[in-house]
């Protein structure tokens, strides 16, 4: 591990969002194994909320996929593993609230809440397996496309 990523991880264990995640993933009987870069794999999550396929608390990242199939697409570990960072900068549990409110701001601008939200952006939306549906109109100034 690096030391941003120790950091990070020592960050959300005293924040408690880890602490969270370790929970949440007992109470779901989810199977928990040692991941990459301090992350904890919860695999086999099953409750209905969220929607996700995955989802990140603190350094925990809970999949609906099975042992040995969880925390094997990079590109979706990477996209919880920035979740995990940000829950460590907005230091820990206010994330979710934080969270909720640009959920809530991206269903109003878009339609849906990963496109307008700026954690989901700043993890990077395809990476998450959102769709970019950003409202841009075409017909802006000199033909150049603005947001709407």
């Amino acid at each position: 591990m690096t030391p941003v990523q120790r950091l990070r991880q020592i960050a959300n264990v005293l924040n408690l969002s880890t602490p969270l995640g370790l929970a949440v993933a007992a109470c779901s009987r989810s199977v928990v194994t040692r991941g990459p870069r301090g992350l904890i794999i919860a695999a086999g999550y099953h409750w209905k909320l969220p929607h996700a396929g995955a989802f990140t608390l603190g350094n925990v990242i809970l999949h609906r996929a099975p042992q040995g199939t969880a925390g094997r697409n990079e590109v979706l570990l990477g996209h919880e593993e920035r979740h995990s960072t940000q829950y460590a900068y907005c230091l820990g549990l206010p994330f979710l609230a934080l969270y909720g409110i640009a959920a809530g701001w991206s269903m109003l601008r878009s339609g849906n809440p990963g496109s307008g939200n700026f954690f989901e952006r700043q993890a990077g939306l395809a990476a998450g397996g959102y769709i970019d549906h950003h409202n841009r109109r075409q017909d802006g100034p000199a033909g150049k496309g603005i947001e709407a």
